[in-house]
């Protein structure tokens, strides 16, 4: 699918951050999982107040799919797998559900720089 990214939580904050070198996937439609719309509300209520967490809840709540059971074990394995980059859980499940989708995992964590089907963005 062209223009359709898995948008992990990095990038997500980055396009409310106004990252400029995210603006290219501004327009992208995105795909994302209720654990990254809970990172992200998270850290806004923290680090920012309440209302922009709310704001940003109800902007990208609605690009929320969910994980099937092979996501799960496909992501349990993909951690172990790479235990050695402390990855997250919600980033391992994210990634697997873009490889089966086929769609690029959009990210900027340095820990997916390298790896097939990430669209790694500073």
């Amino acid at each position: 699918m062209e223009n359709v990214y898995f948008f992990d939580s990095y990038a997500l904050i980055e396009i409310i951050l106004g990252n400029l070198n995210y603006k290219p996937y501004i327009r992208a439609t995105i795909m994302t999982t209720k654990l990254n719309i809970f990172e992200v509300y998270h850290g806004l209520m923290r680090d920012i107040d309440e209302k922009e967490a709310d704001k940003f809840l109800e902007k990208y709540y609605l690009f929320a799919i969910d994980f099937n059971s092979d996501d799960i074990r496909n992501s349990a394995k993909f951690k172990i797998e790479n235990k050695k980059k402390g990855l997250s859980m919600a980033d391992c499940i994210g990634f697997m559900i873009a490889k089966r989708l086929c769609i690029k995992f959009l990210t900027g964590d340095k820990e997916f720089k390298d790896m097939e089907n990430v669209e790694f963005v500073k």
